[in-house]
């Protein structure tokens, strides 16, 4: 399904610059061909847990046999070279083209987090900065051949996000993360709808931190509120991939610089993550 994605203001450039923007989309769309499916990540807000949902994703396609890469968009909060344990990396470059640094699991991982002097340096740039740093970051990005990219976007309905799926060619699925909270949900909503416009129909949600396991005596508690992701969903006119508990074992396995599916392979929310998989593949990749 092809998403629209034109040249923008092209006509406000001069000839150079849009012979620039011609090259940067045929790199771009020379460096997505090998890869078969292109699923995007996204959250209204920020703190629903987007960036751990997309690298427990990543983990837990590659470790169902499917070669698998990861681009984190997120200017503000590259989080992802720490959870796959590859933070403070360096990115090789060879002929012009930066090579993804691979994690220890075989994912391919490219990251505005490597691209910056360190993790406590702040980037602030206005939107068209934000944007044309993108647009080049996925531009020259060489993948090589994929079965999976994750997109990790940036939060919101803003440029950055926008940006990405505009560049991507063909986004086979986009995922929206979301939390029982009321307040998340308006903000799914808008996200959805922006999605929509962009003429990209293939929408599945995930409901995050949905409820919680006390450790000790079992018990399940609805901390954000009874779960209403499938009823949301449904009410968007979008696919339900499945929830999400919120879990101890967040935190500890970021500070073990992994994911929880590698951390915990035997746990309740792995297990989750395999079957989001399985409703990933079947709501919108052909399996052929």
């Amino acid at each position: 399904m092809a998403n629209g994605h034109g040249h923008h203001g092209a006509a406000n450039l001069t000839p150079e610059q849009q012979k620039q923007m011609i090259e940067q989309e045929l790199r771009l769309f020379e460096h997505m061909k090998n890869i078969k499916y292109k699923i995007a990540v996204m959250s209204g807000k920020g703190g629903v847990g987007k960036s751990t949902v997309a690298a427990n994703l990543a983990e837990a396609f590659q470790k169902k046999g499917l070669l698998t890469g990861i681009l984190d968009a997120d200017i503000h909060g590259p989080n992802i070279p720490k959870m796959l344990g590859v933070e403070g990396k360096d990115v090789m470059i060879e002929h012009g083209e930066m090579i993804p640094v691979m994690s220890k699991n075989g994912i391919k991982v490219m990251s505005m987090g490597f691209l910056i002097d360190s993790q406590d340096t702040p980037i602030i740039w206005r939107g068209p900065q934000k944007s044309g740093s993108i647009k080049q970051f996925m531009a020259d990005t060489a993948w090589g051949d994929l079965d999976v990219l994750i997109i990790d976007n940036p939060p919101g309905t803003g440029d950055e996000p926008l940006t990405v799926l505009q560049a991507l060619p063909n986004v086979d699925a986009v995922i929206m993360v979301t939390t029982p909270n009321s307040l998340s949900q308006e903000d799914v909503l808008k996200c959805v709808g922006m999605v929509k416009m962009l003429n990209i129909e293939d929408i599945g949600l995930i409901e995050n931190m949905s409820y919680y396991v006390c450790p000790h005596c079992g018990e399940k508690t609805n901390i954000f509120g009874e779960s209403q992701g499938e009823n949301f969903a449904n009410d968007m006119g979008v696919v339900y991939l499945g929830n999400l508990p919120l879990n101890e074992q967040v935190p500890e396995s970021a500070n073990k610089d992994s994911t929880m599916v590698n951390a915990y392979a035997d746990s309740e929310i792995t297990q989750k993550f395999s079957e989001i998989i399985d409703n990933i593949k079947l709501a919108f990749l052909d399996d052929d």
